[in-house]
């Protein structure tokens, strides 16, 4: 089932916030790190401070730009105090201040005593906010759990999907072996960003291994180096390998288009039936060079289908032209 999950404030402090180029500093309301942000969209209101509290939407991080201080500092130290206490008290995750410049001394005590952390960054506003709404779509993306292999082949993000114990780590070991690079075996988690992109990644605690009956877990980075693996990786195209039953009809020419529907998005699916012979890893590379090909707009299946149309029709052409033809007669 997808989930939305909402983040801690404490989490925006991590090294992912200062990996967007977003540094901030705490500098009120320590014991309210455990807020949740549960929206992406941040809100920067100043006509909450004018008295217009519908305006504050709870979950959403309060942002004060040099405006809303300049506002706060021709009030009376009460007023202000007030204003900051009435506002924060709608469900106000957090206040991040922007441009390095901090509110006055009473709003931060008054989001001290409301348990409200007061956050402050350097960067501009424009700017902070950009980065701020970035890294929330991020964290706060809609996600699912996929029982899955995920490969990063010659570019293109390859979800491999199929019943337990077909062979899907074996094929991943293939693909290895063969220069490609594993994201992640047998868990994928999968994040919606935007409309048509889907994120797929390893959860922490398996990242980097792959789990082979026989063997047990094996390490692809530390054995095969670094250049073997990647975080995450866009699913671009899933395989579904799916045991040989004789008699059962597969697709011979890839004139049909198959989709698979993961979090709302369709993403083209190749049907790959598995037997005793077959080069697995050899035909799940080729299934990803060919949909590379269709992206560039090159159809084999669909070109030679057109090649024996036009012939069909020279032909039959050719044939009526030759039954019209009076001859020597």
């Amino acid at each position: 089932m997808p989930t939305t999950p909402a983040v801690t404030v404490g989490s925006l402090l991590g090294a992912r916030a200062d990996a967007v180029g977003l540094k901030l500093d705490v500098l009120a309301g320590r014991e309210g790190l455990a807020n949740l942000v549960t929206s992406p969209h941040v809100q920067k209101t100043g006509l909450a401070l004018a008295g217009y509290h519908e305006y504050v939407h709870p979950g959403r991080v309060l942002v004060f730009g040099q405006s809303e201080v300049s506002f706060l500092e021709r009030q009376g130290p009460a007023p202000r105090r007030d204003l900051i206490a009435s506002t924060v008290a709608r469900g106000v995750p957090c206040v991040l201040a922007t441009a390095g410049i901090a509110p006055p001394a009473e709003s931060l005590a008054a989001c001290d005593e409301a348990r409200v952390p007061v956050l402050l960054t350097p960067a501009a506003t424009g700017v902070a906010i950009a980065r701020l709404t970035g890294l929330l779509e991020d964290s706060l993306a809609e996600r699912e759990i996929v029982h899955a292999v995920l490969m990063d082949i010659l570019g293109l993000g390859v979800l491999i999907m199929g019943e337990s114990g077909i062979g899907k780590s074996e094929c991943a070991l293939d693909l290895i072996g063969r220069g490609h690079r594993l994201v992640a075996d047998d868990t994928v988690e999968v994040r919606r960003r935007a409309e048509t992109v889907l994120i797929g990644t390893c959860p922490e605690l398996t990242r980097y291994h792959v789990e082979v009956r026989g063997l047990g877990l094996i390490d692809v980075r530390e054995l095969f180096g670094i250049a073997a693996v990647r975080s995450s990786k866009r699913v671009e195209l899933i395989v579904q390998l799916e045991r040989w039953e004789p008699g059962h009809e597969y697709e011979r020419l890839g004139l049909d288009e198959s989709f698979h529907e993961i979090l709302g998005i369709r993403i083209p699916l190749v049907r790959m039936p598995v037997a005793p012979g077959r080069a697995l890893a050899t035909l799940v590379e080729v299934a990803a060079r060919t949909q590379l090909l269709r992206l560039r707009g090159h159809n084999a299946a669909r070109t030679l289908a057109a090649r024996l149309e036009a012939q069909l029709r020279a032909g039959g052409d050719a044939h009526a032209a030759a039954e019209t033809d009076p001859g020597d007669d």
